[in-house]
C-alpha cells in the first residue's frame, strides 16, 4: 500500500481521544471517518477531531467502505466480533488490548487476519519503552549471558488515591471492578501488559504459571448502584519460562504510592537490566562487566522509539505485518487465561 492510508476510528471512548491524536499526527496516514454504536457519539467525536464521516455503527461504516484500515476502540468483549467483521471486509485492524477476552478467541482473530493476509497489530503500549527496546537488544546480543531469574510489576494506586478522578462515582473506574460489565480485573486489565513486557524483554516464552487472584471488599454489599465488584484487584504468579528461568509477577491496584509503575529486573549469568517504565517515560539501568563484582548499576541513555501508532502505519505501507501482532496478543492471553484457571485450581498450569 504505497498511498496514504485511509483509517476508520471504531468505538469513540476515552482512549479514541489518544488514537485520533496520535494517528492524525503522522502525515504518512488520514483518518477519515469514525464509527461508535451509540447513536450521535461518533457524530461528535467526529468534530471535536476534525474528522469528515461518522457512522452510527460498524455496519454502516462497512457498507460505506471507504477505508483500508480500522483502529478499534471498542469495549474489550467487542474486540472479537467487531474484528472479525472488519478481516471480512479485507480490512487492516490495530486493535486495542486486550485482543479478546479469552485466547480462543484471540487465536482464531489472528488465525483470520494470517489467512487473509492483513496487517494487524494490538496496542500493547509499553513496547513503545525506550528502556525496553534497549534491554531486549542487549540481551539479544548476549550480554547478560543466560537468563535465570525475573522479577516483574506493574502497580498502580487508583483504588486509594483519587489522581486519576474518583473510583466511586466514575464509570471510567467501576465497570474495571465488575466482571458482568467485561472487566478481567487486574489481571485482564494491566496483567496483559506486564507478562508481554516482561517475556518480550527476556525474549524467552512462558512455559508454566502458578497465579493467586484477590479480590477486596470495598463497599456495602461489594456493589455500587449496578457494578458488583467482583473483578480480581492484585495478583501475583510465578512463572517458569522454556529455558528453565524462573519469574514472580505481580499487579495492583491498592498499590499505594505507585501511579502506574512497570518494573522489570532480568538477571543473567553475565549481567543484569532493570527497567522502570510508565505511559511516558522509561529509564534503564544495567550490571555489567566488571561491575557484577561490586553490584554496581549505571545508567543507559536509550534513543526514542517509533511509537505503536507509526509501526502500524509503516507496517500498512510496506505490506510487513508489525509487531506486537495478533498472534503474540493471543499468546499473552493464554498466559492470563491459565493464570485464572491456576487460582481456581490452586496448582501450576503449563501454558
Amino acid at each position: 500500500m504505497t498511498a496514504r492510508p485511509r483509517l476508520l476510528i471504531l468505538g469513540t471512548g476515552s482512549i479514541a481521544a489518544k488514537h485520533a491524536t496520535e494517528f492524525a499526527a503522522l502525515a504518512e496516514c488520514e483518518i477519515v471517518a469514525a464509527a461508535d454504536s451509540i447513536p450521535g457519539r461518533a457524530a461528535a467525536y467526529a468534530v471535536r477531531h476534525g474528522i469528515g464521516r461518522s457512522f452510527d455503527g460498524l455496519d454502516a461504516a462497512l457498507d460505506w467502505g471507504g477505508f483500508d484500515a480500522a483502529v478499534n476502540a471498542t469495549p474489550d468483549p467487542v474486540h472479537f466480533p467487531t474484528t472479525m467483521a472488519l478481516l471480512a471486509a479485507g480490512k487492516h485492524v490495530f486493535c486495542e488490548k486486550p485482543l479478546a477476552v479469552n485466547h480462543g478467541d484471540a487465536f482464531a482473530m489472528a488465525a483470520a487476519a494470517e489467512q487473509a493476509g492483513l496487517i494487524n497489530m494490538v496496542n500493547l503500549t509499553y513496547r513503545n519503552s525506550s528502556a525496553l527496546q534497549g534491554a531486549r537488544a542487549l540481551i539479544a546480543a548476549g550480554e547478560i549471558g543466560e537468563i535465570r531469574h525475573v522479577a516483574a510489576s506493574y502497580l498502580q494506586s487508583w483504588l486509594t488515591a483519587a489522581h486519576w478522578g474518583d473510583w466511586q462515582t466514575d464509570e471510567r473506574w467501576l465497570w474495571r471492578l465488575s466482571s458482568a460489565h467485561g472487566s478481567g480485573g487486574v489481571l485482564g486489565d494491566v496483567g496483559i501488559h506486564i507478562f508481554d513486557f516482561m517475556a518480550y524483554g527476556v525474549g524467552l516464552d512462558i512455559a508454566e504459571v502458578s497465579a493467586r487472584l484477590q479480590v477486596f471488599d470495598k463497599a456495602p454489599g461489594g456493589a455500587i448502584g449496578p457494578y458488583r465488584m467482583d473483578a480480581n484487584d492484585s495478583a501475583v504468579a510465578h512463572v517458569g519460562f522454556a529455558n528453565g528461568a524462573l519469574g514472580v509477577v505481580q499487579m495492583s491496584r491498592f498499590a499505594t504510592g505507585h501511579a502506574n509503575d512497570l518494573d522489570l529486573a532480568i538477571h543473567g549469568t553475565k549481567g543484569a537490566v532493570r527497567i522502570w517504565s510508565t505511559a511516558n517515560a522509561s529509564t534503564l539501568d544495567v550490571c555489567l562487566g566488571a561491575d557484577i563484582q561490586t553490584q554496581t548499576w549505571q545508567r543507559v541513555d536509550c534513543a526514542p522509539v517509533p511509537g505503536n501508532a507509526a509501526r502500524f502505519v509503516a507496517a500498512l505501507r510496506s505490506g510487513v505485518n508489525g509487531d506486537p501482532g495478533f498472534r503474540r496478543a493471543a499468546q499473552v492471553q493464554q498466559v492470563l487465561d491459565r493464570c485464572i484457571e491456576s487460582d481456581a485450581l490452586g496448582r501450576r498450569l503449563t501454558v
